[in-house]
């Protein structure tokens, strides 16, 4: 078996050096559960059926959709420049399906207010 040569990749001379994927914004546990709750009561009232969610360089994104080939209804979005701007640990936003900024801010649960608007019985 001396007569094998071993097996020759092309490029294996020039290494290249690991580069980690550049950090990504992320929703933490809290966060999601949170969202995840109003969802799972939007859905309940039949005001909403699909989500999809984007982790990108610079912000977080849950979308929220009437039907799932529509334009969203809403973004709830985590976006990391505007939480260094401010001083807090992260910044969120609601943005309506026209492109309008509904709610800013760096509490989840007041920005997320509203949306979750719930009827109250006046007399």
């Amino acid at each position: 078996m001396s007569d094998l040569e071993p097996i020759a990749f092309p490029g294996a001379a020039r290494r290249q050096s690991f580069r980690p994927p550049a950090p990504r914004v992320t929703f933490d546990r809290g966060e999601l559960l949170r969202i995840l709750d109003l969802y799972g009561r939007k859905v309940a009232a039949g005001e909403w059926r699909d989500y999809a969610i984007a982790f990108l360089r610079d912000r977080a994104v849950f979308a929220v959709f009437h039907r799932a080939a529509e334009v969203p209804l809403y973004r709830i979005e985590k976006i990391l420049g505007l939480a260094r701007r401010q001083g807090a640990q992260g910044a969120y936003a609601v943005v309506s399906a026209s492109g309008h900024v509904l709610k800013r801010g760096s509490d989840l649960d007041r920005v997320l207010r509203v949306i979750d608007r719930r009827l109250t019985l006046v007399d």
